[in-house]
């Protein structure tokens, strides 16, 4: 599947991820990835639910403007595993609104 920018419609390649964060919400896995397009200068976050059904769920949304996007980038980086559903460090917290299990 391609994914593209949501304000312009350019197709993301692989340079253009930025980062990406999971978190466990009510037993959900929920993972957000952040992709940036270089032409409009905006992110857009591809986000995937898995409810362990057998079948995951995709949503993309954004634009999100640079400013706004870098903040939650910086959330993001301040965990060193942040492909680790069960963190619960202050950045985990933070990003995911205090909604984790």
């Amino acid at each position: 599947m391609e994914l593209k920018c949501t304000a312009c419609g350019k197709t993301f390649s692989k340079e253009e991820y930025v980062c990406s964060i999971s978190g466990s919400i009510m037993g959900d896995e929920c993972t957000d990835s952040y992709y940036f397009c270089p032409v409009c200068r905006v992110y857009t976050v591809d986000t995937c639910w898995d409810n362990f059904t057998g079948e995951e769920t995709y949503s993309t949304s954004g634009p999100i403007s640079k400013q706004d996007g870098d903040k939650r980038i910086e959330i993001i980086k301040q965990c060193t595993d942040p492909w680790d559903k069960k963190c619960r460090c202050s950045a985990h917290r933070s990003y995911f609104n205090d909604t984790l299990d």
